[in-house]
């Protein structure tokens, strides 16, 4: 049996954080058996449904690098078709016209709600049905009344569901377009489904559509469900607690293999490894490893993690994602340093690609002026004829080269009887602006000589007038 998965979110918001994790468990286990992962576009709420929705899908499935192998498909094209499995159903006896009005539905569950009875519809027209005149019917499943519905859920173990605590669903609306549990049912038999990986909040709807599958004489899939992801209050993770959505960790400066490596271990663990590779994932991945109880997302590890994956990954691959942050800044990463070199220098003291874009502008643009506090402490007296003199040193240098320049400080510092420190924090803050940097040998061959010599002119003006 060839193993076939689905993605299949609502386009009625970004994609969040518990969608991201429940495209990765399915496109890790597609991967991990050689099977097809599909992309399906659940765009029959047209109401709510987006294309600005659908791009921000798209979008964030792209930057996590989970790709497709079919898709992505889209509801609203498959209209005919469902229009078609709705009149199979109606023809075998499995549905019926429904005519009663929602005034009487509203009733009818205000009072059982009295009576502390579960809402649910009473079968009225389940096998009378009454036409009424000028009142559009919906059509409802005709759930069965006796039995059980098990699910051999491979994350939660046997869930067992009277079909009696099933009532008849609507599988199409007054106007005739097909609903949630009509369209998913469709689709995962036509698209030969054949594990469902979802979230449990959808254990509600499993044994309605093991339901109608049994109905069309379809083959059931295998369903896991994943259990929510919390914030750390406990509650279900929402935008309070922080960035929810796929793009926001983009737009923070996390790299989406490490979103990928913590939203994998968010409910999933192989051994005591912490840090995976993608294709380590694929290897390991196993549904019976993922645990049944809830997780809780924790943004510290997070960080965590983001500065293990920007330290240790290759700087090209760092370099292309810092790219979109540079340029957010207005910057042209021609003006400076290649982005692979300034990665190697500042990975180390960067915990998000946000703080490496921030801490790297001075690199490719002017700074208007000095941090107020590392001047005052870097600038003093004698800071002018230090910076003098470094100047007419670097001004004859043919080779810039960080060792060469790094030879001159300490040569410098020697003649002069100071520390290091009293000539390279001068210089640091004369050319970056501020008191910190990579190494201050870093930091002048990544500057470049035309730089140095014009920022420590400056500075030497600055004091002047200081």
């Amino acid at each position: 049996m060839t193993i076939t998965t689905r993605f299949a979110p609502s386009p009625t918001g970004y994609l969040h954080v518990g969608g991201a994790r429940t495209a990765l468990f399915s496109w890790l286990y597609a991967r991990k058996n050689g099977g097809t992962f599909i992309l399906r576009i659940e765009d029959t709420d047209l109401e709510r449904s987006t294309q600005e929705s659908v791009d921000a899908i798209l979008q964030g499935m792209d930057w996590l690098g989970l790709g497709y192998d079919e898709g992505p498909y889209y509801q609203t094209q498959r209209f005919d078709r469902y229009k078609e499995v709705i009149q199979q159903l109606l023809d075998s006896g499995h549905a019926y016209y429904c005519y009663c009005s929602k005034e009487e539905l509203e009733t009818l569950r205000n009072g059982q709600m009295a009576n502390k009875e579960k809402p649910r519809y009473n079968g009225k027209c389940r096998d009378h049905t009454v036409a009424v005149e000028g009142r559009e019917p919906v059509i409802r499943f005709k759930n069965p009344v006796d039995g059980v519905v098990v699910i051999p859920d491979l994350v939660k173990g046997d869930i067992t569901v009277a079909n009696k605590e099933l009532d008849d669903l609507i599988i199409a609306r007054g106007d005739g377009t097909p609903t949630y549990n009509l369209t998913v049912v469709v689709d995962d038999m036509d698209m030969g489904v054949t594990h469902v990986i979802r979230g449990d909040d959808h254990i509600n709807n499993t044994p309605r559509q093991m339901n109608i599958l049994a109905a069309l004489g379809a083959p059931l899939p295998k369903y896991a469900h994943l259990p929510m992801i919390l914030g750390s209050d406990g509650a279900r993770l929402s935008k309070r607690h922080g960035a929810v959505s796929v793009m926001q960790f983009r737009d923070d400066g996390y790299l989406p293999e490490a979103l990928l490596n913590y939203l994998v271990r968010l409910g999933w663990s192989h051994g005591d490894q912490e840090i995976f590779s993608i294709d380590e994932m694929i290897e390991f991945f196993e549904l019976d490893d993922v645990n049944g109880s809830a997780s809780t997302f924790n943004m510290e590890k997070l960080l965590w993690l983001n500065h293990q994956y920007i330290m240790n990954s290759d700087p090209e691959h760092v370099a292309k994602h810092l790219l979109w942050h540079i340029e957010q800044r207005g910057i042209n990463p021609a003006d400076g340093p290649a982005l692979t070199d300034v990665v190697k220098a500042q990975r180390e003291r960067s915990k998000t690609l946000v703080e490496m874009a921030n801490a790297s502008i001075y690199f490719y643009k002017e700074f208007d002026a000095y941090d107020e506090k590392a001047a005052k402490k870097a600038f003093s007296e004698g800071s002018n004829e230090v910076l003098q003199r470094v100047y007419e040193e670097f001004a004859v240098v043919s080779d810039w080269q960080g060792e060469t320049l790094q030879q001159i400080i300490v040569n410098l510092a020697e003649s002069l009887s100071l520390n290091m420190g009293k000539i390279a924090q001068p210089l640091r803050v004369a050319i970056c602006g501020s008191g910190v940097s990579p190494a201050i040998d870093v930091t002048l061959s990544l500057l470049g000589k035309e730089k140095t010599l014009f920022r420590i002119r400056r500075a030497i003006n600055y004091l002047q007038t200081y």
